[in-house]
């Protein structure tokens, strides 16, 4: 077990004390944790609202929410997990007779535990079958992706999901190979990547795979659509002055999140050459965080997966829907 009181197969939690303190925490509140991973923000939440705050807790993966209910059991009834989709964030608060919430956090990265779990393929690191799937109920795995799309769906999933540059040539000896036999593992997959890189990006400090395999992860798990959707209903579910708190770790999340915290902090929707505002529309975010909050030197040390992360967070306003 870490300081964090989670198993060591899931992640420290990063950017925690930063996190706790955005959420401007009180004991009685209603809080949500729509990332639960393995419960180590939200043993944090709970620590911080005794005696009486709650804690619901949403997740996709089954490993994640049976090892939250352990690392959160001392906090009883306290702790309601719920399997499910933080897109969804509405409907599970309904379904659990609770209209607004106090604050809401999502930690947006991959737990260390998915990265290393044998069998589950988010990570080239290891063999391993070419899945990816944060829910493994869901239908489709990367293995159907990768051996079905056609030249110009890859190539679009890498560009804009990975910010690869090579996009086109990858998808294209993607197509290829698979006309011999299907692309089954993640360090088939890798190879093939690495293969048709110039030399100069395969002797680089970062694998030449990477951004292609987060592409596919993000298709995989409808990641962008999610994160939209999850962002309009947090700020649906919110109390006036509740606290609304993202961690991201790659500059799609991140510019998406900013873009979403800004519109809604903007209020009106008319077009900027018109004189007088028509649309009647009023701001519902005050956004706290100019510039993303990063880890220190550290954490960064300490947990080098923090590296990347930003955290960025806006508070409800009052008198809109």
């Amino acid at each position: 077990m870490n300081d964090a009181g989670v198993s060591s197969s899931y992640h420290e939690p990063v950017l925690l004390n930063e996190v706790l303190a955005s959420l401007r925490l009180r004991p009685g509140g209603i809080y949500v944790d729509g990332t639960l991973g393995g419960g180590g923000h939200a043993r944090g939440i709970l620590a911080a609202t005794s005696p009486d705050g709650v804690l619901v807790g949403i997740d996709r993966d089954d490993d994640a929410l049976e090892e939250s209910a352990r690392a959160l059991e001392p906090f009883g009834r306290r702790a309601v997990l719920v399997k499910g989709n933080y897109a969804d964030l509405k409907g599970i608060l309904a379904g659990l007779g609770i209209e607004r919430v106090d604050g809401i956090v999502l930690d947006l990265g991959v737990s260390s535990h998915q990265l290393e779990a044998a069998g589950r393929g988010f990570s080239f690191s290891k063999p391993a079958p070419l899945d990816m799937r944060m829910d493994r109920g869901a239908a489709a795995t990367a293995r159907d992706l990768v051996n079905r799309a056609d030249a110009r769906e890859l190539e679009r999933i890498l560009r804009d999901y990975g910010e690869e540059l090579l996009a086109g040539r990858i998808a294209r000896a993607i197509v290829e190979r698979r006309k011999t036999a299907p692309i089954e593992t993640t360090d088939e997959l890798a190879g093939l990547i690495a293969s048709v890189m110039p030399a100069r990006m395969r002797r680089g400090r970062i694998h030449p795979a990477t951004r292609s395999f987060q592409a596919l992860r993000i298709a995989v798990n409808d990641e962008m659509a999610n994160l939209q959707r999850g962002i309009a209903a947090g700020i649906d579910s919110l109390k006036e002055g509740g606290r609304f708190s993202v961690i991201t770790f790659h500059s799609l999340e991140d510019r998406l999140v900013k873009d979403l915290f800004r519109d809604a902090s903007r209020g009106c929707t008319c077009p900027a050459d018109l004189p007088v505002c028509a649309c009647g529309g009023k701001p519902r975010l005050r956004v706290l965080t100019r510039k993303p909050i990063r880890p220190g030197e550290g954490e960064m040390e300490r947990n080098p997966r923090a590296r990347s992360a930003k955290l960025r967070t806006a508070e409800r306003m009052g008198g809109c829907r």
